[in-house]
């Protein structure tokens, strides 16, 4: 069970831009620095700043996402991520009300934290505002009362006397001013074209960022009495008392882990480094439960796969800003190759899929797919409610998953005769996306595994078939 009396405290605000990463981070590292066992979160499916969570807390920052994993598993992985903890942080997403497109604030930051009984702390910039904050705050706080919303953090103030004025303002509709932020106190933390630089990419520029990060809100927040708002999370909610999810119970449910004639473990191998930097923390938890030994590995600089790899896993990240690095490791592009060549087990997604392409941006890559891949200007982002168009490694046709799409690279041709997936498009175009066979898919959408175990598990399953 979650225990009930875990502090918790989600932090959200208006609107992006507000400073949510810098607060949430750096109270992060600020109470891990007293000790604390923080178990970092954030909402949505972002996969950079659990990374600077991650850094800051010493252990995985987590997803909680009610739209890819549903309402009941979103309470499970907080239980699950909280476990042994002394305080759970939780990083909103986009403004605290904010949800999947067309269905209200489902899986916004306001449901997450309904959801977890988490009282909020909004950021809210305050570089043009004055006395208008007060209606600002009490209009984000009246919206929903099933909503706590407990405090204010203040960016961007111009000078003292600027905060003097926005604490007066906060005071007349009875919200506490539990911090500012200075316009000179801006810690740099560099971003590229889908959000910040992941971690991987700038260590150990990266730490020395949450180590500013841990000063900065340390001098100028009241830790204590955040702290003690974490305390007062509600008890009464349904996420308090959920049972927490775990990997090994997930594949329990589906008939528990693969186990081959041998009692050998299929490996599976997963790609990391710099270039690869998007996966849930759950994925290898899964695969693991599942049977399989988790063997990660750099596609920039290792020369091949690991030692008995029966099925590769390729996940998101930046292959455009290193497709060059990628396509100087020659003798692995041919490994992979060769491996799919021979009808090795591959599931592939966004930053995999590109991989897997003949070319990216004119640099070449595996040359598994028939496609080729540039960058564009376009973004494509968005929950996709997508289903299998035909049998494949990781699921039947016509089964139905939820899934999340980010990114400004497109495919010619966009897939192949026979696609992963479909989905219906803004204007209920339907849409064929990716590529799939009964031993590989690859596609560009994102799928978080806690609402999907039946995906890893048959990458085990499909893996093991294989062990010698």
């Amino acid at each position: 069970m979650v225990n009930a009396g875990t502090p918790r405290v989600m932090i959200a605000a208006p609107a992006s831009g507000h400073g949510k990463t810098t607060v949430a981070t750096g109270l992060i590292a600020a109470f891990a620095r007293r000790g604390r066992k923080v178990a970092p979160f954030k909402v949505g499916p972002d996969y950079i700043d659990p990374g600077y969570h991650s850094l800051a807390a010493g252990r995985p920052g987590r997803n909680l996402d009610p739209f890819l994993v549903g309402e009941s598993r979103t309470t499970g992985v907080f239980g699950h991520g909280a476990a042994g903890a002394d305080l759970a942080i939780v990083e909103g997403a986009m403004g605290l009300y904010d949800g999947a497109v067309g269905r209200a604030d489902f899986a916004s930051t306001a449901h997450v934290a309904r959801l977890i009984g988490a009282p909020v702390i909004l950021v809210v910039d305050a570089a043009a505002q004055g006395y208008s904050v007060a209606a600002l705050v009490a209009g984000f706080r009246d919206f929903d009362r099933r909503v706590e919303i407990a405090g204010v953090v203040l960016n961007r103030v111009g000078s003292e006397r600027h905060r003097e004025l926005l604490e007066s303002a906060l005071g007349e509709v009875g919200l506490p001013l539990l911090g500012a932020l200075h316009r000179s106190d801006a810690v740099a933390t560099p971003s590229r074209h889908l959000g910040l630089v992941p971690v991987a990419e700038r260590a150990p520029e990266a730490l020395a960022t949450v180590d500013a990060l841990a000063d900065l809100i340390a001098a100028n927040l009241d830790l204590d009495r955040i702290e003690r708002i974490a305390g007062t999370a509600a008890q009464a909610s349904p996420g308090a008392a959920a049972d927490a999810w775990s990997p090994q119970d997930a594949i329990a449910g589906l008939g528990g882990p693969v186990v081959t004639p041998t009692g050998k473990r299929p490996v599976v191998a997963v790609a990391g480094g710099a270039a690869f930097t998007f996966s849930y923390a759950e994925h290898a938890e899964l695969l693991e439960a599942a049977g399989a030994e988790v063997a990660a590995f750099d596609p920039l600089h290792d020369p091949k796969l690991p030692e008995g790899t029966s099925a590769l896993v390729i996940g998101g990240g930046f292959p455009e800003v290193h497709a060059s690095a990628l396509a100087e490791n020659a003798s692995l592009l041919a490994q992979v190759r060769e491996f799919a060549a021979g009808g090795g087990v591959i599931a592939a997604e966004c930053a995999g899929l590109l991989y897997l392409a003949k070319s990216l941006d004119g640099v070449p890559m595996c040359g598994v797919l028939e496609a080729e891949a540039v960058m564009t200007r376009q973004l494509k982002l968005g929950y996709r409610e997508a289903i299998a168009a035909r049998d494949s490694v990781l699921c039947d046709v016509g089964e139905r998953i939820n899934g999340h799409e980010f990114h400004r690279t497109t495919l010619t041709p966009a897939g192949s005769a026979e696609p992963a997936w479909f989905w219906r498009g803004n204007k209920a175009e339907k849409v064929d996306e990716g590529f799939a066979s009964p031993r590989l898919h690859a596609s560009y959408l994102h799928v978080h595994w806690a609402g999907t175990p039946n995906l890893p598990r048959r990458i085990v399953a499909a893996a093991a078939g294989d062990v010698k």
